[in-house]
């Protein structure tokens, strides 16, 4: 199947993917007079008083925007809000579907930081959590951490830590295939945007010790003139060699590779320079940076794509639906690391050892159990570490 053009027809004849339908009947006088005037007054006044009432008496507890600027959409970059609408009702259709969260698409037209964070936060009474996607950095490092320094819901950026999630959870079943250990393999990110330095401290927060990171123009070392602020700072926590280079010289001698960049980057060369059992992890959406057969052909060992047409989709659908229903549950003020690492436990730990093998390493984005099993562990997470309401 051509994906892209029967995607397209399919779109013109869904004419959207979400609807909104009422959870109560209005269809007699007794019915409309509770769900609207004059019975409505009531809830209104209680929410008055107690605002915390909002998340009881209303939908609130279980709304979620799915917010964008455009300007990081997939693989096709700044395309603007409206372009970037299908990708966001299709998230909000993975959040109904799988955490049986109520979400809708935010379009904001600006690219200002300072209006972005005004916008959200004017909003923000009206919703039980936030889910930034799509917005390009390092403005999306800026817009997360306001949002989270001065909202007391939680706010989650999912092309930054949702991939990280779930690239974690995905390499900690790639190694245990492998026999190897964390802190011990050498790890290669390219791409130093959002999704490449969150991976990437997210794994040194799980204990990985020799990675290296790359963008466009090669090995990022401390002192690099380059670099922005962001990347100035996971400069100081990586390549502690201060190896300088190309992509190529930081894939010799490499256990794993991970990429959150462009198409067709890596080599059959690259690969063949890497330690025996190399793991690649190759997230380039539409087009990976290496295909999978030839990577495969050049000795790779283990293979995961963003994509569904090969082994191994390595997507953060399997973390959001989970993640926000589990902190939605627990009613969390946050999410932090705890519960994001809880998540990243929870999917590995739907593959037995007995059913792990280099072409399934991740439970599949459809399994319903693995989004249960999210859910399960973010909340357990968010009253172990205090940060729940109820």
């Amino acid at each position: 199947m051509d994906y892209r053009k029967e995607s397209l027809k399919k779109h013109a004849e869904w004419q959207g993917k979400i609807e909104i339908k009422p959870r109560v009947e209005v269809d007699t006088r007794e019915k409309l007079s509770l769900a609207y005037t004059p019975g409505v007054a009531e809830p209104c006044l209680a929410i008055r008083d107690d605002q915390d009432k909002s998340f009881t008496l209303t939908r609130r507890w279980n709304t979620v925007p799915v917010i964008t600027d455009g300007t990081a959409v997939l693989g096709l970059g700044n395309i603007g809000p409206l372009a970037g609408m299908p990708v966001m009702e299709g998230k909000c259709a993975l959040f109904k579907t799988f955490g049986d969260v109520d979400a809708y698409p935010l379009c904001i037209n600006t690219t200002d930081t300072e209006e972005i964070i005004k916008t959200i936060k004017l909003f923000a009474g009206s919703w039980g959590g936030i889910n930034l996607e799509d917005i390009s950095a390092p403005r999306c490092f800026e817009i997360e951490t306001r949002l989270k320094e001065e909202l007391d819901i939680p706010v989650f950026h999912d092309d930054q830590h949702g991939t990280a999630i779930v690239t974690a959870a995905a390499l900690l079943n790639a190694l245990k295939l492998a026999n190897k250990k964390l802190e011990e393999v050498k790890i290669v990110i390219n791409g130093a945007g959002a999704a490449g330095i969150s991976i990437c401290k997210y794994l040194l927060s799980f204990g990985a010790k020799h990675v290296i990171v790359c963008d466009l123009k090669g090995i990022i070392y401390d002192g690099a003139p380059w670099l922005n602020e962001p990347q100035k700072e996971i400069a100081k926590l990586t390549n502690q060699s201060k190896k300088s280079g190309l992509l190529k010289d930081a894939m010799l001698n490499s256990d794993v590779f991970i990429g959150v960049s462009g198409p067709n980057c890596v080599t059959k060369e690259m690969v063949k320079s890497m330690n025996d059992k190399s793991i690649l992890f190759t997230l380039a959406n539409p087009v990976p940076e290496i295909n999978p057969k030839d990577a495969k052909e050049a000795g790779a060992f283990i293979i995961g794509t963003g994509s569904s047409e090969y082994a191994n989709q390595i997507n953060n659908v399997l973390v959001f639906p989970g993640l926000f229903r589990g902190a939605l549950d627990a009613r969390s003020s946050t999410i932090n690391i705890e519960m994001m690492k809880a998540a990243s436990i929870g999917i590995s730990s739907c593959v037995s050892d007995e059913e792990l093998s280099p072409d399934y390493i991740l439970p599949y984005a459809y399994d319903k159990k693995a989004h249960k099993a999210v859910s399960k562990a973010v909340k357990e997470a968010a009253y172990r570490t205090g940060v729940n309401k109820i």
